[in-house]
């Protein structure tokens, strides 16, 4: 009998086994899992199976609609995650042995972990339990003495059934949440028809709030002039700067923009510089030394919010650089970790781990490491080893293994790694701190200077110690003052009154936006819920990456440069929420709230049901605020715009769903000219609704969704309507045909052509949504149309510049372009555009696949003569080999296979089929190409539809009726056949 052991990560089931191996004896490694005699392990890769509504009560047709909300099913069913499927399927193949009589849980120890075993064996189950007895595998460290004692000590299914409570809780709560409220938000916005995709979600919300509230904020800031006055003092010895200050300020809760060194009038500035201005100073100082720890290890957040500050790489881009240093190099330990700190029986793996630093190649890093072991750095310190502090991943840290064949990406995020692991061991750097005051008269200017003495862990960055140094200011880094004598007055060399502005909090980059989702704690009120959400935050560090580029894919978010800009469909969800009064889905509360919820759930004070049945009403009221919602607008902060109404110059101003005239007063019915604000599920921009007003027309723009989901992009434009005696909105997608219809000539002359037409050699132009021959339209110089060469400016949307077909006129296509988007599969794909005269039209063109795996060598075909090279180069070898081993050779000659007979007629037709394709004895598929060819030659395909066959008088005897589809012919041949 075998107990199956299943990991959540491959390279933990080999951790597993290693450990195991002295204990159990050894294991034998199969494609998906290794076994000994007593046991299997075997891995996940992550999530295998998720949950989803059941089928009879999941809404297929109208999901969109008020009608089918709130869905909350009685339960959940399961479904495989579709890229995992094989792997799903291998790991139920071993817990449903025959001879696999338990099961231990050697899932990553934390909520998911549990979560992700429990709807394995579930599903593994189905209808009927597995019924196979489970334990509990937890580990916090990863060597092999901790594993072995680990397996000692079991935990039973019963002692985890709190924890595997709240990991369901919070899937299914987030579900529900997430699935009704982005479908109640979707169908309020679509009210007035269109569709209008408006997500919500416990996380992605108060992320996008954090956004939307920091850009108000800066939308609202009033700029203020203020002064400062910086003065250079001459001493004996040299000058040194000084900036006034008034040492009895106070902070002012109410103002955050005053400090001691800023003045608020010019006249008081200019008054203080021209008072000092020549005059001697008396000087105080104070000297003491101070030291700073080097950063602690990272986690996956502070690794992704340090890449950003140093290298501008996304969170998802260091997320993929951490995993592949994990997977594929195995240079790097599991980066999807919220601790920074490692199991307190690690020193032994990270001297190990300096060792190998110290004998590697890596000659910016060797010799840092080998100074620690020289020194005995690498010891049992409280700050890096703390199992109280450790989750179920310990810190991102260097794998035993070196790496070789790194990108240059993947070396600099490694480096920043190992840089920080060796750090942490390293002394502290020590400075000598001055702070100097210059008085005179009754005024004080205060100079600071900052020597490094000894550099220790700074050391290791070299050149870049100084900007390692936290929380400092320019002029501050190694600055060193001159010396003054005791006594010493000192002349005021030059004072200078600067006049500055303040400045409004800065938006938010990935850097500071992980760390205000990390930290939203911080932003609760209540202390319990504070509490519950110390350790968690927004997210976890393995999704917040995920999150942020979800806001960016669902057009919340613009990421310009390293800023975050919320769009204007962010601040409408905003306004929407709160207008409904639910504003609890764009609050880090909620989270709080959960989290301290299910930690009793853990502990078992509070039920699961009753957890559930608080999440249902929850789903409940916020459907039913959007449902009863009945006022025609929402309130909120809206704009008013600067351009004019283009059919009466009247104020436009901005509402929940449209932009409308209000008349010359701003405040009046106006003429009626109005239009949606989110045409297509497309949120305008303010500067969009400008420019759209002043130039009638705008794009492309993409983000559109046509009423099935699907995104699309188009350009937009304003037509006058003499119907209604007033501009409307349409979708603008270049219909030239209208100009050969009315004969309305197009004049070319203000236009710059592109190049030549590669069908006639004309000019082509940009003329609306397309590139267009100038023969395609009529013209002075041709009224009538004589060439039909056109390309769209936007194809699968890929929008195609103009040096693209610039490009593709002169060489025949265009550069690589990524953006295209499969009709049939909504997949994005990558193609050239290319001319292609056979075809007479712009098509795409491929790039050529590259094949990962060298092609294999196959033996000359019989009968063909070896290339010339090969022959010359193998002749000699060949006729020793013949030489000693003709028997060989002869039986090999003698293998090699003839060519396939050509396949011989044992198969009488019937009198009917004998009519159409002749007597004699004929093969199936003889009988079938004579068919086709009687067919072909007889015209008897159908002319609307040619899978079908319209039977003469000779097939309707094979037949036996007026028509057939092709599909029918073999069916039909079989009862005219005998042997």
């Amino acid at each position: 009998m075998k107990t199956l052991v299943i990991a959540e990560k491959p390279s933990v089931a080999q951790d597993i086994v290693r450990a195991l191996t002295p204990i159990v004896g050894k294991f034998e490694k199969h494609d998906d899992h290794f076994e000994s005699d007593t046991y299997v392990v075997t891995s996940a890769v992550g999530h295998l199976v998720e949950i989803q509504a059941p089928e009879q009560f999941d809404v297929k047709r109208g999901k969109w609609s008020f009608a089918n909300l709130p869905v909350i099913p009685p339960f959940f069913d399961l479904k495989p995650v579709d890229k995992t499927k094989t792997r799903l399927n291998a790991v139920i193949k071993q817990a449903k042995r025959k001879d696999v009589k338990a099961l231990v849980n050697a899932c990553d120890a934390g909520r998911e972990g549990e979560l992700i075993f429990r709807l394995i064996e579930q599903y593994a189950g189905g209808a009927k339990p597995l019924g196979k007895p489970v334990q509990r595998l937890w580990l916090q460290s990863m060597t092999p003495q901790a594993i072995r004692d680990g397996f000692d000590h079991l935990r039973s299914n019963t002692q985890m059934q709190g924890l595997a409570d709240a990991a369901r809780s919070r899937s299914e709560a987030d579900w529900l949440v997430g699935i009704n409220g982005t479908r109640a938000m979707t169908a309020f916005n679509s009210r007035d028809g269109g569709f209008f995709l408006t997500t919500v979600g416990r996380v992605q919300t108060p992320t996008l709030a954090v956004v939307v509230e920091r850009e108000e904020q800066i939308r609202k800031f009033i700029s203020r002039d203020y002064w400062e006055i910086h003065a250079s003092f001459e001493a004996a010895a040299g000058s040194y700067p000084g900036k006034w200050f008034d040492p009895k300020w106070r902070k002012d809760d109410e103002d955050s923009e005053k400090k001691a060194d800023r003045l608020w009038t010019e006249r008081d500035a200019q008054a203080i510089a021209d008072a000092v201005r020549g005059q001697k100073a008396t000087v105080t100082e104070e000297s003491s030394p101070t030291t700073q720890a080097s950063p602690g290890l990272f986690d996956l957040t502070s690794l992704q919010r340090e890449a950003n500050g140093k290298f501008g790489y996304s969170a998802k881009t260091t997320l993929a650089l951490a995993q592949s240093l994990y997977e594929r190099h195995k240079a790097l330990t599991y980066p999807r970790t919220d601790s920074r700190h490692l199991p307190e029986d690690y020193v032994a793996v990270a001297k190990d781990t300096f060792g190998m630093l110290a004998k590697s190649g890596m000659k910016h890093l060797a010799p840092h490491a080998l100074t620690a072991l020289n020194n005995n750095y690498v010891r049992k310190i409280p700050r890096v080893f703390d199992n109280k502090k450790v989750s179920d991943h310990f810190a991102i840290i260097p794998t035993l293994q070196a790496p070789s064949g790194l990108s240059e990406a993947e070396q600099k995020l490694y480096d920043l790694v190992v840089r920080r692991f060796m750090a942490v061991f390293f002394p502290s750097a020590e400075y000598q701190v001055t702070t100097r005051i210059s008085t005179v008269a009754v005024h004080n200017f205060k100079t600071v200077g900052k020597v490094l003495v000894k550099p220790g862990w700074l050391a290791i960055y070299g050149k870049e110690a100084a900007e390692e140094v936290e929380d400092a200011k320019d002029g501050d880094k190694g600055q060193n003052l001159v010396p003054v004598q005791a006594g010493e007055k000192v002349g005021v060399e030059s004072v200078d009154a600067k006049g500055l502005k303040t400045r409004p909090p800065a938006r938010y980059s990935e850097a500071t936006l992980l760390g205000a989702m990390e930290g939203a704690g911080k932003l609760v009120d209540d202390d319990e819920l504070r509490e519950a959400m110390q350790e968690k935050g927004l997210g976890t560090p393995a999704t917040r990456a995920a999150t942020i580029e979800g806001l960016i894919n669902e057009k919340y978010m613009l990421r310009e440069g390293r800023e975050l800009i919320p769009t204007a469909k962010a601040f409408q969800l905003m306004t929407l929420l709160r207008g409904l009064g639910v504003e609890e889905l764009s609050r880090p509360e909620l989270t709080g709230e959960w989290e301290y919820k299910l930690a009793q759930m853990e502990q078992g004070k509070l039920s699961r049901t009753e957890f559930m049945q608080g999440i249902a009403a929850m789903t409940e009221h916020i459907v039913k605020k959007a449902k009863e919602y009945d006022r025609d607008t929402v309130p909120g902060d809206y704009a008013t715009l600067h351009a004019p109404c283009p059919n009466c110059a009247g104020v436009v101003r901005e509402n929940y769903r449209r932009y409308t005239c209000t008349g010359s007063d701003g405040a009046s019915e106006g003429c009626g000219f109005s239009f949606g604000k989110s045409p297509a599920g497309r949120t305008f921009e303010p500067a969009e609704v400008e420019q759209f007003l002043n130039d009638k027309k705008i794009g492309p723009l993409d983000g559109f969704r046509s009423k099935a989901g699907w995104p699309f992009v188009a350009e937009m434009a304003l037509k006058y309507s003499e119907e209604d005696k007033n501009w409307k909105l349409e979708f603008d997608f270049g219909d030239d045909k209208k100009n050969e219809e009315t004969g309305e000539i197009v004049d070319f002359s203000a236009s710059e052509s592109l190049g030549a037409c590669p069908k006639c050699g004309s000019p082509v132009h940009e003329r609306g949504s397309n590139f267009v021959c100038s023969k395609t339209v009529p013209t002075d110089a041709q009224p009538t149309p004589s060439c039909d060469f056109k390309s769209g400016k936007i194809i699968l949307q890929q929008p195609v510049e103009r040096a693209q077909m610039t490009k593709l006129l002169a060489t025949g296509k265009t550069d690589l372009l990524d953006k295209f988007v499969s009709m049939k599969t909504r997949r994005s794909f990558k193609a050239f555009l290319a001319w292609n005269p056979a075809e007479n039209k712009v098509s795409f063109e491929f790039e050529p696949r590259v094949s990962k795996y060298p092609p294999r060598k196959t033996k000359t075909p019989f009968g063909k003569a070896a290339p010339a090279k090969a022959a010359g180069k193998t002749t000699a070898k060949s006729a020793a080999k013949t030489a000693k081993s003709p028997a060989k050779t002869a039986v090999k000659s003698a293998a090699v296979k003839a060519p396939r007979k050509a396949a011989v007629g044992n198969l009488t037709p019937s009198a009917a089929l004998a009519a159409v394709i002749g007597d004699g004895k004929v093969a199936r598929t003889e009988v079938i190409k004579k068919l086709w060819d009687y067919i072909k030659a007889n015209n008897l395909q159908d002319a609307t539809n040619k899978r079908t066959i319209n039977a003469d008088a000779k097939l309707k005897a094979v037949f036996g009726k007026d028509q057939v589809t092709m599909f029918e012919l073999a069916g039909i041949v079989g009862k005219h056949v005998s042997a």
